[in-house]
């Protein structure tokens, strides 16, 4: 077998599994990143203060029904068990998030079994609407206008930028109510939090001889020759320098506070009303329930339109964006050398697991056309 020489441009979770495959099958792998850290966006430090290891990029919460996957982080990381119930704050109440019959019966102030319940929502259902267009006519025809009004709108108002009138229906797929108490928010078999974070655990994949780690480099294309073969998992349209326009994303900005003790008893409290500027506070001593700490780190989260300086987190991916993204993917695809991966590399919203899944794929296919001497495509998760 020949020893190729890789680069992987980012060490979030794409990269360092990846690059850990890789390095297993003996090839040598290099691994750089702009940032003075490594894991992406799941990036996590401990509060000196406090003793709370933060989220720095917000939080992450591992759900998965992938068996794979799942063996794989727990090999780089013991999982604690973890259930992520959120509540939200909405017209002047407390609620369980997502929408359940203790929910029901909490707004309307009744006592409904399941198929009572059922039936109910059905009864507040905009029959008129059959054929829904928008985020807002789908939620209409759903639930009605009241739970629309007061656990939808508002957040996604807030969480896009557009009213729900603009956005497509097929962002609400199905109906967003459960008819029983059940308030856990994912419905995987696999839920946890990694006991010692998210950083740890991808240091772990990047613990291996022949992977080298270069933080706080800016990746130039003039370096790929240098290379058999880049794996990029940074913006696509940055590989072209946005000569055909920037993708559209949605970016965070977090207003860091702390609490002398317990702030609001739980990980995560979403804010409904569109008067609250943020869509939610995250408390982050409650995303690790194994720990205890006295005091506490929290953040107000708002969201908005990233600009070129910001770091890009929810690809928009509506008309303009899609037609866009079908010029830098036909680019791609004439590209040598290169595969683009990730999230930013396929202009994709991706959980952690199917980031893990995607990159495992990507690495048995690399490595199989290393062994024959093939050349690789520039996509293994198609972005259209």
């Amino acid at each position: 077998m020949q020893t190729k020489t890789v680069l992987m441009v980012g060490a979030g979770l794409s990269g360092a599994v990846i690059g850990r495959h890789l390095a297993e099958a003996g090839h040598r792998v290099h691994i750089v990143d702009a940032r003075d850290h490594i894991a992406g966006n799941c990036h996590m430090v401990r509060d000196e203060a406090s003793g709370v290891n933060v989220h720095v990029y917000g939080p992450h919460i591992f759900h998965t029904d992938d068996d794979e996957v799942w063996a794989y982080v727990n090999r780089h990381e013991t999982f604690e068990p973890y259930k992520n119930r959120v509540k939200t704050t909405s017209q002047g109440r407390v609620y369980s998030l997502p929408v359940n019959l203790h929910t029901i019966n909490q707004f309307f102030g009744l006592t409904l079994r399941p198929d009572e319940a059922r039936a109910f929502i059905e009864e507040k259902a905009d029959t008129s609407i059959t054929d829904p267009q928008t985020f807002e006519e789908q939620a209409l025809r759903f639930v009605g206008r009241e739970l629309y009004e007061a656990f939808f709108k508002g957040y996604t108002q807030k969480q896009w930028g557009v009213s729900p009138a603009e956005l497509p229906a097929s962002i609400l797929k199905r109906l967003p109510v459960r008819f029983n108490y059940d308030d856990n928010y994912f419905a995987h078999r696999h839920q946890g939090m990694p006991r010692n974070g998210y950083t740890a655990m991808v240091a772990s994949i990047l613990d291996h001889p022949s992977i080298s780690v270069e933080l706080g480099t800016r990746f130039d294309r003039a370096d790929a020759g240098r290379y058999d073969h880049v794996f990029y998992s940074g913006p696509l349209d940055g590989w072209f320098d946005y000569d055909h326009g920037r993708l559209g994303y949605r970016t965070l900005d977090f207003e860091r506070f702390t609490y002398n003790g317990d702030y609001q008893g739980c990980a995560v409290m979403n804010y409904g009303d569109e008067s609250v500027p943020y869509t939610r506070i995250t408390e982050h001593k409650h995303f690790a329930p194994w720990e205890e700490h006295g005091n506490s780190v929290l953040y107000r989260e708002f969201s908005r339109l990233c600009g070129p300086e910001d770091i890009p987190y929810y690809p928009i991916r509506l008309v303009e964006e899609k037609a866009m993204l079908a010029t830098y993917a036909a680019l791609a695809a004439a590209e040598r050398g290169v595969t683009f991966v990730g999230r930013l590399g396929t202009y994709r919203y991706l959980d952690m697991d199917v980031t893990i899944r995607e990159a495992l794929d990507c690495a048995r296919m690399a490595e199989a056309a290393f062994a024959a001497g093939d050349a690789l495509p520039a996509f293994s998760a198609k972005p259209l």
